[in-house]
């Protein structure tokens, strides 16, 4: 398999205009020798909206199809995704300098590690960032760890979902993300860390944009009817898939957790 990171995004009209500076943080990711980058865009829909707005890179490649929320296009994308990684970046957000290659040193030396993630700053629009307290100690991420501080802390988890990196066949075996209306990248956190153990890096990998149009600031978002819904089913996987004692990688490659 190619030595190389699948980077997924989900787009569609309203986020399009974003991409380029997207890919201006991907531009000047450096990462180590033998290893590429390759940029999957998926739009949720088949519009002449985002079209416009792909940048011409050899390195990027577009991709429409029936419209079914974020978590249906990064799933529809990953047809594409041709290598042992896949990063997550969505078209409205930013990666910091090095993220790719801390993501890569961590899942490289450790192959009992699944997925990582990362530190996030809030990009607000005055181009100013803001952190917030509470993110976990730099290291791995046991088993079961973010869902019980999920279900401890109103559904909030102590690491964000969109800076995920996460090994192919993994994503794969989980399935994708969730067919949810929103908090679909929560479910599939959360169900990585039922089966796999995780890493958290301390340093920022993510700017995540602040903006009116993004749709977790919608009113639908909130719906208390819909929240307790999304939550519930999120709930549930996550519990099921620790209650079967599947776990990644197989038993005999040793997780060092017990």
């Amino acid at each position: 398999m190619s030595r190389r990171v699948i980077v997924v995004t989900a787009v569609h009209g309203p986020t399009a205009a974003f991409l380029p500076e997207a890919h201006k943080s991907l531009r000047a990711q450096e990462l180590p020798p033998g290893w590429e980058w390759h940029w999957v865009i998926q739009e949720d829909g088949r519009t002449d909206d985002v079209r416009p707005h792909v940048p011409d890179d050899t390195r990027v490649t577009f991709h429409q199809g029936r419209p079914g929320g974020p978590g249906v296009a990064r799933t529809f994308a990953l047809a594409h995704a041709e290598g042992p990684y896949v990063k997550i970046l969505d078209a409205d957000d930013q990666l910091t300098s090095g993220a790719l290659a801390r993501d890569l040193a961590v899942l490289e030396a450790d192959p009992a590690l699944g997925w990582t993630t990362s530190r996030v700053l809030d990009l607000l629009p005055d181009g100013t960032t803001a952190g917030f307290p509470g993110d976990p100690d730099e290291g791995p991420i046991e088993r079961g760890a973010v869902l019980d501080h999920w279900q401890a802390n109103d559904f909030r988890a102590p690491v964000h979902p969109a800076t995920l990196c996460v090994r192919r066949d993994l994503l794969l075996a989980l399935g994708g993300w969730m067919a949810l209306p929103a908090s679909e990248d929560t479910g599939l956190l959360l169900a990585l860390n039922c089966v796999s153990r995780g890493w958290f890096s301390a340093e920022a990998g993510l700017l995540y944009r602040k903006w009116e149009g993004q749709m977790t600031g919608q009113s639908a978002h909130v719906d208390p009817v819909e929240r307790r819904a999304r939550m519930a089913v999120v709930a549930a996987r996550a519990r099921a898939l620790g209650s079967f004692g599947w776990r990644h990688p197989p038993a005999a490659l040793g997780e060092g957790d017990g």
